[in-house]
């Protein structure tokens, strides 16, 4: 049960007095339901039951709620005072935007190689690197509170993923190093290790039996209670998007054109928390053979303008994406992981914008309850902070100049110009922003179980 809101208001300011931070949390009730209501409702007409699951979700923890709401975050953001540690160059960060301790996977990239990495792009945008670290903190807080470690220990792994991203920042600068960079087995120990291991041993015929099965001699989708049979139209607007899809592969990455044969098409339920409400589609193409052992997901996800721009409006250029949604996330996908994978593009389907990417056989979510001992907390958190620098160091000039003109991981470096300031900073701000989602959770949960309009 929700902790009652006078108690709860208590720990709250208990907590912003430990940190020691001057952005004490405070009650916003009213605030938070529009927030929550006005994101949600462009998408009431076409997912009313997605919405519901959404909402069911972000009311079982601050935690979850904080995954489902990072349209507030960046709102704050837009007024949160700066870090000390921040420069107009460091601004220019192409950014994952939603990077919480959940958004962090293991899959096999391009050359086959199982790597520990950042795994969301949907709101990738240009904006401060510390908008990523501190979103990342604040989670870490609520993710630790969640599986019971107290908050010492969870300061204390706070500090030791912003070393670690610090310390492979400084690897990079000047070296060019993030070119090769990979968390791989080799390179890695404890909860990130199984989780590699994990997504090394999987197969793409269990893939294809968990959502798939053979019918004389042909495969299709099975019609499963989160994965159903789309109307003809739409059946008939996806398979017209392809065509595009396929044109927006670089060529020199693009199979014959036979790959790419449709064969299937369902909607995707229940998947993610913050993108519930937003359509997703499985499209089953041919693959590489005739053979229906070697057929390929697609997923195609809708996307709408990043939530990012609210604290940083225009900063990414539109012509940067071609005023394309789901082109923006296809090249911070390519942009932030060393060998991503080849089928990454984007189409538009009846009007709406989405993002393509292969529903990996070989991807293994990171599984954040696992993480219930200050050991294994700390030595994931090194790890995470790890895989953050090398999105952001791989995605500067070297990927696209005319994009971000500066070598990132030069500026971030020379911008923390005290270590031991920027932790405390952080580690300050992660608390206190931890309490403000507690009382704004909380807001959610009275109006949701009171019955008020979410969406």
């Amino acid at each position: 049960m929700p902790t009652p809101r006078i108690a709860l208001l208590a720990l709250t300011l208990a907590a912003c007095a430990v940190a020691g931070n001057a952005d004490a949390a405070s009650a916003r009730d009213s605030w938070v339901v529009a927030q929550i209501r006005d994101y949600n409702h462009p998408y009431a007409a076409t997912a009313s039951g997605e919405l519901d699951t959404k909402l069911a979700t972000m009311a079982r923890s601050a935690y979850d709620f904080y995954r489902g709401s990072d349209h507030i975050f960046f709102q704050d953001m837009a007024t949160r005072p700066a870090s000390a540690y921040a420069t107009a160059q460091t601004g220019a960060t192409w950014i994952g935007g939603d990077t919480h301790l959940g958004n962090f996977d293991a899959a096999r990239d391009s050359s086959g190689k199982a790597v520990f990495k950042v795994a969301d792009f949907d709101e990738g945008y240009l904006g401060q690197y510390v908008w990523d670290l501190r979103r990342l903190a604040a989670s870490m807080v609520l993710a630790g509170r969640d599986n019971g470690l107290s908050d010492a220990d969870i300061g204390a792994a706070i500090d030791s993923m912003v070393g670690a991203y610090l310390d492979q920042m400084a690897q990079f600068k000047g070296s060019n190093g993030e070119a090769s960079f990979r968390l791989d087995k080799d390179a890695t120990t404890g909860v990130v290790d199984d989780t590699i291991d994990k997504a090394d041993g999987k197969t793409r015929a269990n893939l294809l039996a968990k959502y798939t099965a053979l019918s004389g001699g042909a495969r299709r989708f099975q019609n499963l209670s989160d994965l159903i049979a789309v109307p003809a139209a739409t059946y008939s607007d996806v398979t017209a998007a392809m065509p595009a899809y396929v044109g927006s592969i670089a060529a020199s990455k693009r199979y014959p054109s036979g790959y790419y044969t449709v064969k299937d098409v369902h909607r995707k339920l229940g998947s993610g928390v913050g993108s519930l409400g937003k359509l997703r589609y499985y499209v089953l193409i041919e693959g590489a053979t005739s053979s229906s052992s070697d057929d390929v997901i697609l997923e195609l996800k809708q996307q709408a303008v990043s939530a990012v721009a609210a604290a940083a409006p225009g900063r990414l250029p539109s012509s940067a994406y071609e005023s394309h949604q789901g082109m923006r996330v296809a090249r911070t996908a390519k942009a932030q992981v060393v060998n991503a994978e080849v089928l990454i593009g984007h189409a538009s389907i009846a009007g709406l914008p989405f993002y393509v990417h292969e529903k990996s056989p070989f991807q293994e979510d990171f599984d954040v309850a696992k993480l219930d001992s200050a050991g294994k907390f700390d030595t994931a958190a090194q790890y995470v902070g790890q895989a953050l620098a090398s999105a952001h160091a791989l995605a500067d000039q070297d990927y696209d100049a005319t994009v971000v003109g500066y070598s990132i991981d030069k500026q971030v470096t020379e911008a923390v110009t005290s270590r031991s300031g920027f932790k405390s900073e952080l580690r300050a701000f992660a608390f206190d922003y931890a309490a403000q989602t507690q009382l704004d959770w909380q807001a959610f949960v009275d109006a949701y179980e009171a019955g008020t309009a979410l969406y």
